[in-house]
Parts: structure tokens; C-alpha cells; sequence
């Protein structure tokens, strides 16, 4: 007679793997964030964006964000 050992269970499984990566020394770290799908998000987006382009220094906060966004230096690299 064999040793048969019975399958993991999903929790099981997801402690084994947390406690390897506990031993790696890492640490589990959870956030929630919005659901970016929902229509409440949603509206609060537009909302904010029509704020932010429609403020008087929508120029100079734009001209800001270009200036240290990564994608330009990406974008001019091809």
C-alpha cells in the first residue's frame, strides 16, 4: 500500500504559498482600489478631467506633466 495523499484544497495551496513566500522574506500586502468599470467611477473621471481642463492653468499644468512624463522619452526613442 501506496501513501496516498489527498489533493490540496484551494485554501491550502494558498497558505503554502504564502508561507514561501514569507520564508523568501517577502510580505503580503493587499490594497482595494476603485473599480475603474463602474459607472460611478466613471462619472467621477469625467468630472475631474473637465475640471482639470477647464482650470486657468490647464496649459501649465499640462505642459508640466509632459515635461516629466516618462512617455515622451519613450515616444522620441522610435
Amino acid at each position: 500500500m501506496g501513501t496516498e495523499s489527498k489533493p490540496m484544497t484551494s485554501a491550502e495551496k494558498t497558505r503554502a504559498y504564502r508561507e514561501r513566500k514569507r520564508a523568501q522574506g517577502y510580505r503580503l500586502m493587499q490594497r482595494w482600489v476603485p473599480d475603474v468599470n463602474s459607472e460611478e467611477f466613471k462619472e467621477w473621471a469625467r468630472r475631474a478631467s473637465l475640471a482639470v481642463a477647464s482650470s486657468p492653468s490647464a496649459k501649465e499644468d499640462q505642459d508640466f506633466v509632459d515635461a516629466i512624463s516618462i512617455l515622451n522619452d519613450l515616444k522620441d526613442d522610435d
